[in-house]
């Protein structure tokens, strides 16, 4: 029997929640698996976090046997995991819990880091020059793959732009355009459909258009873009617009890297 079907064999006869450390007392007292690790409680927390639905992190398996039905403290408490009956229930996992893994704990740490430099991205944004945010979405938009090569992006972006800020030429004749608008404002100011309407007038025979700005669209921008049809216009946000900087490696550079591992199981089987 392995630790998994140990796991699972102690859930199903319990029908009740249980804590890892639970689990464990429960196989060692049923003697349904003989450990020779030094921490085994360690060694079943993380068999269940990894296989745990709603928990990911870079080493978690993609396959779900087990769920949090509850938090106490800082304990989490778990079931077996329905396929059908629990695929649609939402559970709020706080990352609190004393019984994160250190991949957890490493995946934690970066998503905080990450936001930390999106929000330091749109302060350095904030702190320039409406000059210098033109040329940066348009380095964004050919970094991200638009135009025919790194020379096909133009910042027009002058007090008689008719509302264009930039061209991202998607050939060398310039036969097929994107045009790009951007609006450097703080949160508090967000960008209505009158702004978009102004964009897409601009636009004139151009079917593809980009909005973006350091804020936010009301829903009545939102609603005016999608329903669009004879133009094709999208709208990328502060939010989206440091996290393609990230991605992207615009304005960011990467210092450091850390791999994450987990036993490669296929090579022990065959050896």
């Amino acid at each position: 029997m392995t630790i998994i079907e140990a796991i699972k064999k102690i859930l199903k006869n319990e029908k009740r929640e249980l804590t890892s450390k639970e689990i464990y007392e429960k196989i060692e007292e049923k003697q349904l698996y003989r450990f020779g690790a030094k921490d085994p409680k360690a060694i079943v927390n993380g068999i269940i976090r990894k296989h745990c639905f709603g928990i990911d992190f870079p080493t978690a398996s993609p396959v779900k046997y087990f769920r949090v039905v509850k938090q106490s403290g800082h304990v989490n408490y778990y079931l077996l995991y329905d396929n059908e009956a629990d695929s649609s229930v939402k559970i709020d996992i706080t990352l609190k819990s004393n019984e994160l893994l250190p991949e957890e704990k490493l995946q934690k740490a970066y998503n905080e880091h990450k936001n930390n430099i999106k929000q330091q991205l749109l302060d350095e944004i904030l702190n320039s020059n409406p000059a210098f945010f033109e040329q940066l979405v348009v380095d964004l938009l050919v970094k991200m793959g638009y135009g025919y090569d790194k020379s096909s992006g133009i910042v027009v972006g002058s007090p008689n732009d008719g509302g264009i800020d930039g061209i991202i030429n998607e050939d060398k004749l310039g036969l097929d355009k994107i045009y790009l608008q951007a609006k450097r404002f703080n949160n508090n100011n967000s960008i209505g459909r009158p702004e978009l309407q102004r964009f897409v007038g601009a636009m004139q025979n151009v079917q593809k258009g980009v909005f973006i700005t350091t804020s936010k669209f009301t829903k009545q921008a939102i609603d005016y873009a999608n329903k669009q049809q004879q133009k094709n216009l999208k709208l990328i946000d502060g939010e989206m617009l440091s996290e393609l900087m990230v991605k992207y490696e615009v304005g960011v550079m990467s210092i450091k890297y850390f791999n994450a591992y987990k036993i490669d199981k296929d090579y022990f089987f065959e050896n």
